[in-house]
């Protein structure tokens, strides 16, 4: 391989000033610093670089020291296995001390911090992700990581099972990658050792598995990862009530391809919803099982609520109803959601239907932030005479049901007619 190939052009990364100042903090006493992982590897497949993540020689208290002289703001996030967080300008950066690790569980892992490059590539886990570069930006490239991304294959670091035993989460990472990547699968043996060992996964925390889970979901999803994880029963076991994964891909085509309206997008807890067949007494199984937000437990289950309410040849008035009742997202994910069980199993007037959901979506997302509002209160009543009760609530629940059959358009003036003449009935 010739030298220019051994180099990349990390000029821009140098030229950013709180890299630029991280980096002259960290090497002022002569420790080699290096960017690695992710941001390495991205830049080589020419794919977008969310963080610059930096490992170096130093270590950890060393590094808070040097930090704090330069006035960079240090926190230990994992002082046990090196790790800091440089803050600087409201902005983070990993730093993380040279290991190896010493045991490990399958979940944690005692380390031993070291100066030695190749041994700390040699614990991590596929070879795309143990190239490292300095700041030269000279390649550092101990497994051949380079030629499997040129490639597009997947492989693990070193022996397999022993890569999985030491954190049984790579087991999902190794999907993950093959999704977000389009990855090829370098070794069948490799898959064969994830599979065999996808029991293990049980033995990790809710947060960890939600945590990859949602960003394969989130991804283009490529080489058909779903329908690959579920018939390898990856799916079965970090998941409850999963199903045969058509529907979440003929969503994920709808998100992506289908719709083109800008607000629609790859959305996990959307897949996350396609993904399983349950109604609403299931959700808390799932919540449990990956410990989602309040907020997400609740829009979760509006998804399996009453799901046929949202059909494709509603009315303009339900739909206005719909959107007041349930919400312009709970309608939208409905929409996409039943739009792909019509997919799967296509009846009927297939372009009509498509127009139908079509103009449910655009709607629902143009009336985003100014979806339609009952234009009357409790004080209006009261101000007619009627004295506080349960009376005052009855009569706004009538006003607010004719307005619905209306289709949500009568104004102020007409809905305060509307409330005369029940008082007047009444």
């Amino acid at each position: 391989m010739s030298a220019s190939k051994n180099k990349i052009n990390i000029k821009p990364w140098m030229n950013n000033p709180e890299i630029k100042a991280i980096l002259s903090a960290i090497t002022k006493n002569g420790k080699e610093a290096r960017f690695v992982g992710g941001c390495v590897r991205n830049h080589l497949l020419r794919k977008p670089i969310q963080d610059l993540d930096i490992a170096t020689q130093e270590l950890p208290q060393k590094i808070i020291s040097l930090l704090n002289d330069a006035g960079i703001k240090a926190i230990p996030i994992g002082l046990k296995h090196g790790t800091i967080m440089a803050v600087i300008n409201h902005k983070n950066f990993e730093i993380t001390t040279l290991r190896r690790d010493i045991q490990t569980d399958g979940r944690h892992a005692v380390v031993q911090f070291t100066e030695d490059w190749e041994q700390d590539a040699a614990r991590r886990d596929f070879t795309i992700n143990a190239i490292s570069v300095d700041l030269e930006g000279t390649i550092f490239d101990y497994f051949n990581g380079r030629q499997d991304l040129d490639t597009k294959i997947i492989r693990f670091v070193g022996h397999a099972p022993d890569r999985i035993n030491e954190d049984y989460l790579r087991i999902l990472r190794y999907f993950r990658l093959i999704a977000t990547l389009s990855l090829n699968i370098g070794d069948q043996k490799e898959l064969d050792a994830c599979i065999d060992q996808v029991e293990k996964l049980t033995d990790l925390s809710a947060e960890r598995i939600r945590s990859e889970l949602f960003k394969i979901l989130s991804s283009k999803m490529e080489k058909n990862i779903m329908s690959m994880m579920y018939e390898e029963g990856v799916l079965g076991v970090i998941l409850p009530h999963v199903t045969f994964p058509d529907r979440v891909r003929e969503l994920a085509r709808l998100e992506a391809n289908k719709l083109q309206i800008k607000t629609i997008i790859p959305d996990p807890l959307r897949r996350l919803a396609a993904l399983i067949e349950t109604d609403v007494s299931g959700i808390a199984e799932v919540t449990n099982a990956l410990k989602l937000s309040k907020i997400e437990n609740k829009r979760l289950t509006n998804m399996k609520k009453r799901t046929s309410d949202i059909c494709w040849d509603m009315s303009h008035n339900d739909l206005q109803r719909a959107i007041f009742r349930r919400g312009n997202t709970t309608v939208i994910d409905l929409a996409l959601l039943n739009w792909a069980d019509m997919l799967i199993s296509p009846s009927g007037n297939i372009s009509e239907a498509e127009d139908g959901w079509f103009h449910i979506i655009s709607t629902a997302t143009k009336q985003i932030g100014q979806g339609p509002s009952l234009p009357i209160k409790g004080q209006d009543v009261v101000d007619l005479g009627i004295p506080p009760g349960r009376r005052i609530s009855r009569l706004l629940n009538q006003v607010e049901e004719w307005w619905l059959m209306n289709g949500c358009v009568a104004d102020r003036k007409a809905c305060l007619n509307e409330l005369k003449l029940l008082v007047d009935l009444t």
